[in-house]
């Protein structure tokens, strides 16, 4: 908590300082501009810095603050003020809104804008050369937001392409580590066979036999010689030994939500606290079944500990219906808008499809994310 604490902090303290610089640069271009059709007053510069306090909540509300912005341009130029003072402002929040994925939202709010001053400034200026000059001042500020919008928009595809390559290496190196597991796997019935095969025959021949010459030694009266009641015994005791060695080598390592408590341990050490939540009768389930909802949980776990925030914490619940498996992972950060399909969103559906069940996934109206799927059992 202590660390979410500092780190909001420190965002909010950027997020400010970017609001002060954004006006002060306002400023400075309302001194450096040309008159206009009225001098900047007290008007203009409360307009001014309007827009630039909507900088700090961009991220929060990034179509809202788009929209007070556009507002504090349009009534700056409708009132015929110097040029240019609350334009950078409109800039900032067009460039978060594209890269946060707002781009039919910015396309709506920054077009009505320019529509309704094409239509105001006729009206207030009449059909002279100085409307003709205004609305070449404007259409060189529209291409400053387009020019701005496609910036955010290659911004993000970058972004998103290197989201993309992590997802894919660390997909890699989950498969590197399954292939790895299932070949030891293989290798340790290999060898179970092997031994099984070859010792387990032998040493039951040998403790068989050892038993026969103790028997009829006893049944003819004599003493049985100390060697062979030892050699009967190490049989035995080799026989138990073996056993116990073919059934470790035969035993599978733990799958499926079998390792849930070790992944949520984990999951607690790289900063993401986890509570888990068993509703109805665990049963045995269906080995795909199993795994795919492991994996749904841990890739959930890996998305919050990335794009969550510091401090986020995740409530993960399994629910055991007769027909089907519900797995449900939500987390309280900051996400606020549907990310972009990743190799482990990707992942998940594909693994959910392949089994017949649905995967539902996007924020939560109070913040944060959730993932749920629902997995079939019968045709698992």
């Amino acid at each position: 908590m202590a660390r979410m604490g500092e780190s909001t902090v420190v965002r909010l303290r950027h997020e400010f300082a970017l609001a002060a610089g954004v006006f002060a640069v306002s400023l400075g271009s309302m001194a450096i501009a040309p008159d206009n059709r009225t001098p900047a007053d007290a008007g203009a510069y409360a307009l001014a810095a309007l827009a630039s306090a909507a900088l700090p909540a961009r991220r929060r509300f990034p179509v809202a603050m788009l929209a007070v912005a556009v507002g504090c341009v349009f009534a700056y130029h409708l009132r015929g003020y110097p040029d240019g003072a609350p334009v950078l402002p409109v800039l900032v929040c067009v460039y978060t809104a594209v890269r946060l994925g707002h781009r039919a939202a910015t396309a709506v709010v920054v077009g009505t804008g320019v529509v309704a001053g094409a239509v105001a400034l006729p009206l207030l200026l009449g059909p002279d050369d100085e409307l003709s000059a205004a609305l070449e001042r404007r259409l060189l500020l529209v291409g400053w937001l387009v020019a701005g919008a496609v910036t955010a928009e290659m911004r993000r595809t970058y972004l998103a392409y290197l989201e993309q390559a992590r997802r894919r290496v660390e997909e890699a190196e989950r498969t590197r580590e399954e292939t790895a597991l299932r070949r030891a796997g293989e290798e340790r019935l290999r060898i179970a066979r092997e031994l099984h095969d070859s010792l387990t025959h032998s040493i039951s021949v040998i403790k068989v036999q050892a038993g026969v010459a103790v028997h009829l030694a006893r049944k003819r009266g004599e003493e049985v010689p100390a060697a062979l009641a030892a050699v009967q015994e190490a049989a035995a005791d080799a026989a138990r030994e073996l056993r116990a060695t073919l059934h470790v080598l035969r035993d599978e390592p733990p799958s499926g939500l079998a390792r849930l408590p070790a992944l949520v341990e984990r999951a607690h050490g790289a900063g993401v606290p986890a509570a888990v939540t068993v509703d109805g009768d665990p049963r045995p389930l269906p080995e795909a079944v199993d795994r795919a909802a492991y994996r749904i949980v841990q890739e959930a776990l890996t998305n919050i500990a990335r794009h969550a925030g510091p401090g986020a914490a995740a409530a993960i619940r399994i629910g055991h219906r007769p027909d089907a498996l519900c797995v449900e992972v939500r987390d309280d950060g900051t996400a606020t808008a549907e990310p972009v399909p990743g190799v482990g969103l990707t992942g998940m559906r594909e693994r959910v499809t392949a089994l017949g069940g649905e995967l539902t996934t996007g924020p939560r109206p109070e913040g944060g994310f959730t993932v749920r799927a629902v997995l079939p059992l019968g045709d698992a």
